[in-house]
């Protein structure tokens, strides 16, 4: 099953695909954000063209594990994602992606610039990982 995670952001929304056997993550270009519909555009096509099947989005949860208005925001953008679209969307705790991320990225070698710009979709192959290994295939 063909999987898509999202790191969405006011500024870029990261994006990361499973393999078509839904086994392993790998990041996509994330998004600008221009409009919303724009953003929802964009990931309409994309749903279409790689054949998704499921949607995971992060969920920016505090750590005491409430929520803030970051939370409250990606909570609406899933919820607006899923009347646009027939795959299902699931939300997934993503506390601590984006530092597990950026390590990887300096683990990896790339300079600050690269690493910010490769962030926010490391961030969604994090998110991504976890819930492929909470909800085997």
């Amino acid at each position: 099953m063909r999987v898509l995670g999202i790191d969405y952001g006011q500024v870029r929304v990261g994006l990361a695909l499973t393999d078509p056997e839904g086994r392993m993550a790998f990041p996509r270009p994330a998004l600008t954000r221009t409009t919303r519909d724009g953003l929802f555009e964009a990931l309409k096509a994309l749903i279409e063209a790689e054949g998704v099947e499921a949607v995971v989005v992060g969920l920016p949860l505090t750590m005491d594990g409430g929520d803030s208005l970051t939370t409250r925001q990606t909570r609406n953008f899933a919820e607006s994602l899923a009347r646009r679209i027939t795959a299902p969307v699931h939300l997934m705790d993503e506390r601590l992606s984006s530092a597990a991320a950026d390590a990887q990225l300096k683990e990896a070698g790339l300079c600050s610039r690269k690493r910010k710009v490769r962030l926010d979709s490391q961030a969604a192959v994090q998110i991504l990982e976890t819930w492929i290994a909470q909800n085997p295939a």
